[in-house]
């Protein structure tokens, strides 16, 4: 395993590989140059996206720049594909053959756009679908290409209702990548966190706040009683888990107690059993803040993502072309510490999601931490323009 150390100021050199023998270094070669003679369209394309963001579930100017785009490079393309939004582009070359499959994300993020990369991610699919297409035809190697364009990544799992519906069976693997904070020239293969989001209403009774208190049942104190709860719970649970959330209201007012609060919730842990064990120790801190203030307590369970699980054959390989041709490979940052729902599809088929580090991405940590102060806000939009910087295509292309 190997341990990347790395800071901002970290001067920058070209692509350091070790040389090293890799299989068919001439299917490489084409791979190479196909993705370099697109690397001007591919650019733009990613600018396109950057400059036009869109959140989960209406990415429909993106649904209709991308399969134009992957029309014109010769993919059958099917829009509007299961989901509003998404769409899938096939290549057939050959009779029979494996099915290789590609997932490009499109959605950006409220109030910071592309923030998380997904203009990159999109282009990502894009030229590794367009270079596969290239050393079919020219190695003459019978295969399929299906290149999906996955919808609200961001709190929509927009790939659960695609896997569910059908849009990964016929492949044989299925691969994406994503931007992730680290070196140039390095990758990652690190899992991720399982997630489980929950929605809990709590209904109430209003009343005054001064004439008549003792009419009430308040929403709001179910709302902070569990939100202590799960506070105290969190000593208990181990280093691994991370429970948070946030409380909204509807119409309230100070002289009001509240008839109505809601909760969003997230639990993550790296495995997806130790989420499900967990589940039900959080429900009760619901449940408990309920009974203790009167009032009913709605619980659903909403969307849930798995770890991922990164296929060993196909990691490997990756790591040996990847430290031989540009860098070195991390086991253990990347998203290890984010969500993506393409966790379930590496539960449903061999599939990789490796990251390549973008020297020019801040630390969300820092970002989120600026947005405190309204003063310091366009940070969090400079994350999101080094998404459209040269540096950030060059660490991908």
């Amino acid at each position: 395993m190997t341990e990347i150390i790395w800071r901002p100021d970290t001067p920058v050199g070209p692509a350091q590989g070790t040389g090293k023998p890799i299989y068919k270094p001439e299917i490489f070669k084409t791979i190479d140059s196909s993705i370099d003679a697109l690397n001007k369209e591919l650019r733009e394309l990613s600018l396109d996206i950057h400059s036009h963001p869109e959140l989960a579930w209406k990415e429909h100017r993106t649904h209709d720049v991308l399969t134009g785009f992957m029309s014109k490079q010769g993919f059958t393309v099917k829009q509007h594909h299961i989901l509003p939004t998404a769409w899938e582009a096939t290549y057939t070359h050959g009779t029979g053959g494996r099915t290789i499959g590609v997932n490009s994300e499109m959605d950006a993020l409220p109030g910071v756009g592309h923030a998380c990369g997904h203009n990159l991610i999109a282009i990502a699919g894009v030229a590794v679908a367009c270079a596969i297409k290239s050393v079919l035809e020219e190695w003459n190697i019978s295969g399929n290409i299906v290149l999906l364009g996955t919808p609200a990544e961001e709190g929509g799992q927009g790939k659960v209702p695609l896997l569910e519906g059908g849009a990964y069976d016929e492949m044989d693997a299925c691969v994406m990548c994503h931007p992730a904070p680290g070196p140039p020239h390095s990758a990652s293969l690190s899992g991720s966190l399982a997630l489980q989001r929950l929605s809990v209403e709590f209904h109430g009774h209003t009343a005054h706040a001064a004439l008549a208190p003792w009419e009430a049942q308040n929403a709001l104190d179910a709302a902070v009683s569990a939100y202590t709860n799960i506070g105290l719970l969190r000593q208990q649970l181990k280093p691994s888990y991370r429970v948070h959330g946030i409380i909204e209201g509807r119409d309230w007012a100070a002289n009001i107690i509240p008839d109505y609060a809601k909760m969003t919730y997230y639990l993550r842990s790296g495995i997806w059993a130790e989420v499900v064990a967990a589940i039900p120790r959080v429900v009760a801190c619901f449940e408990a803040a309920g009974l203790a203030t009167g009032c009913k307590a709605d619980i659903k369970k909403v969307n849930s993502v798995r770890e991922l699980r990164q296929n060993k054959a196909l990691g490997d390989e990756f790591a040996n072309v990847f430290e031989s041709k540009y860098g070195l490979i991390d086991y253990k940052h990347g998203i290890a510490s984010a969500s993506t729902d393409f966790g379930n599809v590496t539960y449903a088929l061999p599939s990789i999601h490796p990251g390549f580090g973008s020297y020019s991405f801040a630390s969300t940590t820092i970002a989120a931490s600026q947005l405190r102060d309204s003063r310091l806000a366009m940070n969090s939009h400079r994350y999101s323009d080094r998404s459209q910087r040269w540096e950030s295509h060059t660490c991908l292309c």
